[in-house]
């Protein structure tokens, strides 16, 4: 079985990485691979299952501060660590086991085989899954209540997950003993080699159904298509992920189930743009308002609002409504509103118009006009 790769360089992070950091890597992962945009990728399936068993340890503190200090071993149940190190082991035993004893060899060194006894049954957590939705982009801002179907295996209801037919129960498989696991001996210049492998007559799980479950036919799971209702919080964007516990597949020898996680796409608005939590529009207005001021009505996600430019105002000005932008991501502050105004000049003008822009250029001088004047007094200067 291969080595699996370091946590933090399948997310594409350092180690010591922020959880925001480590939140927007595996958004960013997790959309790339996801099955529904790479149908029959088996290398996308990989790296997409490879991302969330990263991001399932590194989101969780606990767990993160385990892998930090022992790696691998410090989150792997089979492994023993715990957290507390050296001192969960019940001795020198227990350890000499967790390494498989000094390479399986016979002779004197047996216990390797006794360790992977208690390994072979472990309970494991079942499959996460992952769901794409799209919502609105006043779906996002607000929050809202989503119905998705997802297909999945879930527990047989007939034989309660057993996978033995009701009525019947499983038998300890005799070839293996109920370990899941048989050691197969080789000779060698070295001595006798001993290799554990999976038991072939109970395929692991160290039981043997002799009647199995008709609808299930002994997995102790079906696949089915079930509806789930999930609350999306106000403030979320592209590519935020929402975890719903215990809503993936069941897990194997009484594990946990796994988790689904759903992943969000946000339609663009016609008239905002979102960056963070804030909210950007452009605005045109015309040369009264800009040269008189004006009282502008502002769209916002929230309805409309009166805000006062100054007279003078110049093209591409930017101003800011405090608070009015999208709602933090479970916490009750809000982003701002900022608004940039362009000028419009008008492009269809009648006769009776076009003399009074005229008449107003002619009393209007340059003086009036900080750049336009200044720009002239340095074309003066060029040409003296």
């Amino acid at each position: 079985m291969a080595e699996k790769r370091d946590y933090y360089e399948v997310l594409g992070l350092q180690k010591g990485a922020s959880d925001e950091e480590i939140k927007k890597a595996f958004r960013k992962m997790a959309m790339k691979y996801h099955p529904d945009r790479n149908p029959d990728n088996k290398e996308a399936e990989e790296k997409f299952k490879e991302a969330n068993e990263a991001y399932s340890v590194l989101s969780d503190p606990d767990k993160k501060s385990k892998y930090d200090k022992f790696g691998h071993a410090g989150v792997d149940p089979n492994a023993g660590f715990g957290g507390g190190g050296f001192g969960d082991f019940g001795g020198f035993e227990d350890i000499f086991n967790m390494f498989g004893g000094f390479g399986g060899f016979g002779g004197g060194f047996g216990g390797g085989f006794g360790g992977q006894q208690r390994r072979a049954n472990q309970p494991r957590k079942g499959r996460d899954l992952q769901k794409a939705i799209t919502i609105t982009f006043e779906e996002a801002a607000f929050g809202c209540k989503k119905e998705v179907e997802i297909t999945k295996y879930v527990k047989c209801s007939t034989c309660n997950g057993e996978g033995a037919k009701p009525g019947t129960s499983k038998k300890t498989c005799p070839k293996c003993n109920g370990t899941g696991q048989v050691a197969e001996s080789r000779r060698t210049p070295l001595g006798v080699f001993q290799n554990i492998v999976t038991c072939d007559q109970c395929g692991g799980s160290g039981q043997i159904i002799e009647e199995p479950c008709e609808d299930c036919r002994g997995q102790g799971k079906v696949r089915k298509t079930v509806k789930i209702n999930i609350d999306i919080p106000a403030g979320v964007d592209n590519e935020s992920v929402i975890p719903i516990r215990g809503q993936g597949e069941p897990g194997v020898n009484g594990g946990p189930t796994g988790d689904l996680y759903i992943v969000i796409s946000v339609k663009p608005h016609k008239i905002f743009k979102r960056q963070g939590d804030d909210l950007y529009i452009e605005m045109p207005i015309s040369f009264d308002q800009a040269a008189l001021g004006a009282d502008l009505v502002v769209p916002t996600l929230e309805g409309k609002v009166s805000y006062k430019i100054p007279a003078g105002t110049q093209p591409g000005t930017v101003f800011r409504l405090k608070d009015k932008g999208v709602k933090k991501v479970r916490r009750e502050a809000k982003g701002d509103l900022y608004v940039k105004v362009n000028l419009e000049v008008p492009t269809k003008l009648n006769s009776k118009q076009k003399k009074a822009i005229q008449a107003m250029g002619e009393i209007v001088t340059e003086e009036c006009y900080q750049k336009k004047g200044g720009f002239a007094e340095k074309i003066k200067e060029m040409f003296k």
